[in-house]
């Protein structure tokens, strides 16, 4: 009996111990601005609409010689659709908003003032800080 209690135990010590280490080592417990270790593919919409009027996102945004990891693509820029396709260590940096506008080579105040913003259909006043998730439906209003 006392050999079971022991021999549990030190499963037990070992099962967490290497909980522990694996997460120490791939970084994502223990930083939380660390999104993924193996990259991402994500999808989020991002509408733009000046004085109501909805402004079309351009094909191919951050794709030519080299490929950024926030860019457009021809057959669904549309309708807003932005792909984040990182390869390996994703942080919360990489995903701001502002990354998008920047491989587009704009920024976000040039298209008005009086700026507004949703995320998920509720108000985010984070702007160009704001960190995109898969899926997010991101509207901008200019007035």
């Amino acid at each position: 009996m006392k050999k079971f209690i022991i021999g549990g135990i030190i499963v037990i010590v070992l099962l967490v111990g290497s909980s522990y280490f694996s997460r120490s080592l791939s970084g994502v417990g223990n930083n939380p601005d660390i999104i993924a270790q193996k990259g991402i593919h994500w999808h989020p919409k991002l509408e733009i609409y000046v004085k109501g009027e909805l402004q079309q996102i351009p094909e191919n945004i951050g794709l030519g010689a080299v490929h950024q990891p926030i860019h457009t693509h021809s057959e669904d820029a549309a309708q807003g659709v932005l792909h984040l396709e990182f390869g390996g260590r994703v942080t919360k940096e990489d995903l701001k908003l502002s990354n998008f506008f920047k491989n587009w080579g704009k920024d976000m105040s040039e298209f008005g003032s009086a700026m507004t913003m949703t995320v998920n259909g509720k108000e985010n006043t984070e702007f160009g800080d704001y960190v995109m998730a898969d899926g997010d439906q991101i509207v901008i209003r200019f007035e």
